[in-house]
C-alpha cells in the first residue's frame, strides 16, 4: 500500500511562501497522479492542485492559479506544493493524495490513499 506523508506546513505571515513536500513509497508503480486537497475549519476538503505522474499534466484551483505550483520529482518519488503569495484564506490542513486509477484530477472521489495532513497558517 502506497504510504505518504506530507511536511512543511507552518506559520506564515501575508505574503510569504512554503513549500510541502510528500514523499510516497512504492510511488513509481501503480500511480497515475498526485494531488494537493486542503480543509479549512468548518468547510469540506477543497481541490487545490494535482499533477499526472507519467506525462506532469497539471491543473490549479483558481484560487490558488498563479500563485502555487505543483511539481514532482519521479527520482525521489516525492510530489511538491509550493506556494507563494500567501493569504490568510490559503490557512488549511493541506493533504497529498494519490489516485492508482485515472481521474480527472479535481476530483475529490478520484484519490484513494491520503496523507494525514500538514496545518499551513497565514497569518495577515
Amino acid at each position: 500500500q502506497v504510504q505518504l506523508l506530507e511536511s512543511g506546513g507552518g506559520l506564515v505571515q501575508a505574503g510569504g511562501c512554503l513549500r510541502l513536500s510528500c514523499p510516497a513509497s512504492e510511488l513509481a508503480f501503480g500511480i497515475y497522479a498526485m494531488g494537493w486537497f486542503r480543509q479549512a475549519p468548518g468547510k469540506d476538503r477543497e481541490f487545490v492542485a494535482g499533477i499526472t505522474w507519467h506525462y506532469g499534466s497539471t491543473a490549479y484551483s483558481n484560487s490558488v492559479k498563479g500563485r502555487f505550483t505543483i511539481s514532482k520529482d519521479s527520482v525521489k518519488n516525492t510530489v511538491y506544493l509550493q506556494m507563494n503569495s500567501l493569504k490568510p484564506e490559503d490557512t488549511a490542513v493541506y493533504y497529498c493524495g494519490a489516485a492508482r486509477s485515472t481521474t480527472l484530477l479535481h476530483l475529490l472521489e478520484g484519490y484513494d490513499t491520503w496523507g494525514q495532513g500538514t496545518q499551513v497558517t497565514v497569518s495577515s
